[in-house]
């Protein structure tokens, strides 16, 4: 396809608002997909996203449409909304010219709108505004117009309403994108460059590399090509496009977006953000800019219910670190749970969706640790080491200060729920910067609020306090100074490393306790009193009792003087002391699976 002709565009708004059902409306009126094979979400094609009605993955696809006797190609890459998956929208946005925003009629601008507005302009986007939903009984679009004209500077004709789903003015929006997004800046006459926006693993094909050809063309005869920052060679096995399945095809021009099955079979030869180019020209070509690296901001250890698991759940996040740039894993070992992995992650949904993903599509079953943030240690020798699970957690003398991450936020909330918003965000140590009203309806808070606390179940209590109309998006700030300790779980003395966690001295005890209690309920009795403590160094925070198990030494006494009684009782008494000093207590792993999924 000529260059002119060619449009290359993603959807971006907040989760919920519509893109996946626009995005069947277009293979629809593109008739890419014919309509008896049309189902809700086609682009979404995990279980999990059809089921939580969220995207995950981005997903591209090639639709052409005759507008004025031409045929044009529009290159759609469709992207997920929620926060914790932003890296896949930058990703998006690096392959593309022009971006449809999506704003829901019902909800209006929430937080990743204004996110994900900024990520366009920063990226030299055209963007394209867009009501969705004006099919909805009691939609405020005027309203949500006026809000984008205000908080953004669009102008009002400049802003289309649609229904994605009844399809009202779904294609004058497809006539606008061709009017209006610019066609791929690339050069036919140079050298072939590409550059990778996504990867996925097959098993036939081996490493298949999602691309948008920058400069030159690709033709299936072409064998060798060379991928500049992971310094790999490749032969080419196939290339294609995406309808929205796979469909080969002999060659790729400039401007164009496919695939290039590269037959590799080490899924860590190359990365998203990597440049292709062929062999020969190698050492006289730039690589394309990339990505920023994407740091995880939530560690997790995932470890296999069956140690036996263990090489099965390397094989897993092998494969989906491939095409998930922002998921990190290293091996580590616990006495309790045996060997497993430490995974980084950049928020708790984040990490609940990999591990739905490794227990269903690789039929694994695992447990996992509580949820922790990195820490930046400085220690009395002048250097600094950066914690990521307690063990790690360097003895108190060797102390000098601790420094945890912070974030920036963004809360967009109807102004209804303002109060909650300031006393919940109070009350999680957060530092308000601003507070603006872009309506009478609407108003946008930024925070600064400690990484800890996020992960503490904020978005549920955000969730509740507002109704569920809150909305948050956030990013990286810094590290502060904090008084942060390290919380051990003993029993019978001995530590439990798998419960101990990182947490605010002032916590400590009520977090301690909490554990305490739920140990208490799951742990089996033994046949003398077991002590539960939290401690800090040497210091108990908390206790609890576990109970002996009762034994009815004189169940099968039904006479005699009271001195053969006691006697009994006595001699129990003793055992009892004696097993107390020289018995040990085993925790279960069930155990350890009801305290850790709570």
């Amino acid at each position: 396809m000529e260059k002119p002709y060619i449009r290359n565009f993603c959807i971006i708004a907040h989760i919920d608002h519509g893109k996946s059902t626009l995005a069947d409306r277009f293979l629809e009126i593109t008739k890419t997909v014919e309509k008896r094979k049309l189902r809700e979400q086609t682009m979404d094609q995990l279980d999990l996203e059809r089921e939580k009605g969220i995207t995950i993955k981005l997903k591209a696809v090639r639709m052409n449409y005759r507008l004025d006797g031409k045929q044009y190609e529009l290159n759609l890459i469709d992207t997920p909304g929620h926060v914790d998956f932003s890296y896949e929208v930058s990703r998006s946005l690096a392959a593309c010219e022009g971006a449809i925003l999506i704003v829901d009629a019902t909800q209006g601008i929430q937080a990743q709108t204004v996110s994900n507005v900024y990520k366009a302009l920063e990226a030299n986007l055209t963007i394209i505004p867009v009501i969705n939903k004006i099919d909805v009984k009691g939609h405020q679009s005027e309203t949500v117009i006026q809000d984008l004209v205000d908080t953004f500077g669009f102008k009002k004709e400049e802003i289309l309403q649609v229904s994605a789903k009844t399809g009202e003015n779904v294609e004058i929006l497809l006539r606008k994108i061709i009017a209006d997004i610019p066609p791929p800046k690339g050069e036919e006459n140079k050298p072939f460059r590409a550059l990778v926006f996504d990867v996925f693993f097959d098993d036939y094909l081996g490493v298949v590399t999602i691309v948008k050809i920058e400069d030159g063309s690709l033709r299936s005869q072409d064998k060798e090509v060379f991928f500049m920052a992971g310094e790999k060679n490749a032969t080419i096995q196939e290339i294609g496009i995406f309808k929205p399945d796979r469909q080969k095809v002999n060659y790729l021009d400039t401007g164009e977006v496919g695939y290039i099955a590269t037959g590799l079979k080490d899924i860590h030869s190359i990365s998203v953000g990597d440049t292709i180019c062929f062999f020969k020209d190698k050492k006289s070509l730039e690589p394309l800019p990339g990505y920023k690296e994407v740091k995880p901001f939530v560690f997790v250890s995932i470890y296999p219910i069956e140690n036996d698991e263990f090489p099965n759940l390397r094989k897993a996040l092998e494969k989906l670190s491939l095409s998930d740039a922002a998921l990190t894993f290293e091996p580590e070992s616990s006495g309790a749970l045996g060997f497993g992995f430490r995974c980084g992650f950049l928020g708790i949904l984040h990490a609940d969706i990999v591990q739905e993903r490794l227990e269903r599509e690789y039929g694994l079953k695992l447990i996992s640790t509580i949820p922790s943030v990195e820490y930046k240690v400085h220690l009395t020798d002048g250097t600094e080491e950066l914690v990521k699970r307690p063990s790690e957690f360097p003895p108190t003398n060797q102390i000098e200060k601790i420094e945890e991450p912070w974030i920036l936020t963004n809360i967009v909330s109807p102004t209804d729920y303002v109060g909650e918003i300031i006393t919940l965000c109070e009350k999680r140590r957060g530092v308000q910067k601003s507070m603006e009203y872009p309506s009478e309806q609407r108003v946008i808070f930024e925070y600064e609020l400690p990484l800890s606390e996020l992960i503490n179940n904020f978005f549920g209590d955000l969730k509740n306090v507002t109704s569920g109309f809150a909305s948050i998006d956030y990013d990286f700030l810094e590290f502060r100074e904090s008084d942060v300790v390290r919380l051990d779980i003993l029993v019978h003395g001995e530590k439990v490393e798998p419960l101990s966690q990182m947490v605010l001295r002032k916590d400590s005890e009520l977090k301690g306790r909490s554990v305490l209690l739920k140990l208490k309920e799951v742990l089996p009795k033994q046949q003398f009193k077991v002590a539960l403590q939290a401690v800090i160094g040497s210091r108990v925070v908390a206790r609890e009792n576990l109970p002996a198990m009762r034994k009815n030494v004189l169940g099968g006494i039904y006479g005699g003087h009271r001195e053969r009684k006691d006697k009994l009782l006595e001699t129990q008494k003793k055992g009892k002391e004696r097993m107390k000093r020289i018995g040990k207590v085993d925790v279960p792993q069930e155990a350890f699976r009801e305290i850790l999924s709570t």
